[in-house]
Order: C-alpha cells, then structure tokens, then sequence
C-alpha cells in the first residue's frame, strides 16, 4: 500500500471546502490541516471532518505541518504567493482556477515546480466531467471552423454577492470564470488563438476598484474557428440564458440543453448548476435528395453525472495519481497558462478598446 499523501487545504469556502471533504474519505490523502483568516470561517467543517487542526496563516501551517501538498482555494490575488510558498516548502500544489494573475507569474511557477520536481494541478473542474468531456469529444467530429458560443451569467445576492464582490477585487468576471470555457473552446479546436477582443460594463457602484461586474471576450483561431464567452455577477444579472453552450460546424450542432427542466428550478448562483448538463442535443446538417435533413436530431442522456462534490472528488482523484504514478503535468501547465493569457488579453482588450493580436 502506498503511504498517503499528506495534504493541507488553505481556504475554507465552498471549493475549499468540497476538497477537504473529498480528502477526508479518500484512502490515498491524510487530512493534516485547514487555514483559513479567521477560525469562525472552519469551525463548521472541522466540526465535520472531526479533528483536523486549524491555522491561520499559510506560513504557520506549512511549518507545523510538513504537508506533501496543498490545497489552494483561496481568493485568486493570493493563489501565486501560496502555490510559490507551498512549492519551496517541497509540497505538490492543487490550486483552483486561475493559477495566477499574470502570464509571468504562471511562467515562473511552472518553472520553480520543475526545479523542484513538484505537481501543480489547476482546478479545472470540467476536464474531469464525463459529460463535458462528450460535448468536447462530439465537437471535435463536427468539422472546421467551429462557432463555440458559451456563457454563465449569475444573479447573486446574499453571500454569493459579498464573495463576487471580494472576487472582483482583483479580477473581472470574464477573467475568473472564463478561463474554464476558454481551455474548452481550446481543447475543441486543437488550434492556436491568435486573435482577441472584448467589451463589458460596470453595472453597479459598489465595487472599489472600479472593476466592471459584465463582459464578452471574442476570440480568434489559426484554423478559422470563433468563439465567444460572456459572464456577469450581481443582483442586476437576468436569470434568462444564463447558461448556454453550443458549438457549432459545417456538419452540424451541438449544444447541452435542459431536456428534463431541471434548471427552472436552480438560480443561476447555484454551484450545480454551474456544471450539470442533463443531456446533450447533436444536430446533423446533411440533407436528403428533397433538401431535408437526412438524420433526427439525437438526445445523449448525461442525467446521471457526478455532482458539484462528485467532480472535486475526481479532481483529488487525478491529483493523487498525478503524484503517485509521477505524471508529466506538462501539456496540463502549459494549457492552463494558454488560456489564462486568453483572458488577460480580453480584459487587456477592453480596458484599451484595441483588439489585441497574441
């Protein structure tokens, strides 16, 4: 049996969260430590994990604990700092989406994880779900140039609304969320991005730093391929179309659809929603002799795909092996930094009203 990977979570909130829990149950990780800024913030989920130690601070619990690796779930202005801290303390790093703020700073954490002969996994939740995984797979088939068209818009309020805020402290909502849908319009395509352009809106007064809580990125591939993604967060949001993903081809369409209903009965800030497909819908663009279509339309039930904590337990999963079977993590580094310079390049674009040419 192989000794378990030690392993310390630093953020307590709702991904924080779901990783310690698919720690706790998983054989191959020892849940050694949870930090987060104040202890009210991890009492509910030590009090669920039973006795696993609290820190405060990052500096203390790498100290005290020795971890293997880390968890990073914090906020994404601290996620270089601490992947940094955790990697020259000798730990394997798990960090949630983006990896760091800038390019540069991407760059020299890959390449102090090679010096040190560590992983870095970035949390990019939809590379491990079956159901997304199809969507990319059935996208491929569809022929050249595709017409990727995503978004996910949510009206928040309460907690969700404080911790958008706080998020757009340092980045706009394209940037943090769309890092996900660009790796997928990458991973559809196969192809280079050379070309991108945004535009957003600042629709609320609270924000200090001005940041603007609405944007639309539009990008550009070598192979002839556009897409587009578009997220806003706030109590403003409209709750209709929040969530469209459709690829398009010469040879047809395919979209995730809500065959059963079931999101009428979600909000647009419910993490659920946020992933479930349902089923996907697969159009086809040829045509009979008579100019009809020669094939129905075909509906893939995905109703049976892992929920919010089913994925975080597959991502822990793929970290695991990652460590133990010594993988080389250098395509899924290079990617995430690929699509992290797409976003930063949107928001370059539409502070400056230039397109920007990568």
């Amino acid at each position: 049996m192989e000794k378990k990977v030690r392993v310390l979570v630093v953020g307590c909130g709702n991904m924080g969260a779901s990783h310690a829990r698919a720690y706790h149950k998983m054989e191959g990780f020892e849940l050694v430590g949870l930090v987060s800024r104040s202890p009210k913030s991890r009492q509910a989920l030590t009090e669920e994990l039973g006795s696993v130690e609290g820190f405060n601070s990052i500096e203390e619990a790498l100290e005290k604990t020795q971890p293997d690796a880390v968890n990073i779930s914090t906020y994404p202005d601290t996620h270089a700092e601490y992947v940094r801290k955790s990697l020259e303390a000798g730990a394997h790093v798990f960090v949630e989406k983006p990896l760091a703020e800038t390019v540069e700073e991407a760059n020299q954490l890959q390449k102090l994880a090679n010096e040190k002969n560590k992983k870095i996994v970035v949390g990019y939740i939809l590379r491990v779900h079956p159901a997304w995984k199809k969507f990319i797979e059935i996208a491929k088939e569809l022929g050249k140039p595709l017409v990727m068209r995503m978004n996910l818009n949510q009206q928040s309020s309460g907690e969700n609304w404080i911790t958008h805020k706080n998020l757009m402290n340092s980045m706009s909502p394209i940037v943090d969320c769309g890092v996900h849908y660009v790796d997928v319009m990458c991973q559809m395509t196969g192809a280079k991005p050379i070309r991108v352009s945004a535009i957003g809106a600042r629709l609320t007064e609270e924000l200090k730093t001005g940041m603007y809580n609405y944007g639309q990125l539009q990008v550009t591939f070598d192979d002839g391929s556009i897409g587009w993604y578009e997220a806003g967060w706030g109590p403003m949001m409209s709750e209709t179309a929040f969530f469209v993903k459709d690829v398009v081809g010469p040879k047809g369409c395919v979209s995730i659809v809500d065959q059963n209903n079931e999101a009428r009965d979600k909000d647009s800030d419910d993490v659920d929603s946020h992933t479930k497909t349902n089923s996907l819908r697969l159009h086809h663009s040829e045509l009979d002799q008579n100019g009809q279509f020669a094939k129905k339309d075909e509906l893939v039930n995905t109703a049976d795909e892992p929920d919010h904590q089913g994925l975080c337990d597959l991502e822990q999963a793929f970290f695991l092996k990652a460590i133990n079977e010594n993988m080389d993590l250098s395509d899924h580094i290079n990617d995430a930094i690929n699509s992290l310079k797409i976003v930063l390049a949107a928001d370059e674009s539409f502070k400056t009203g230039k397109t920007i040419e990568l």
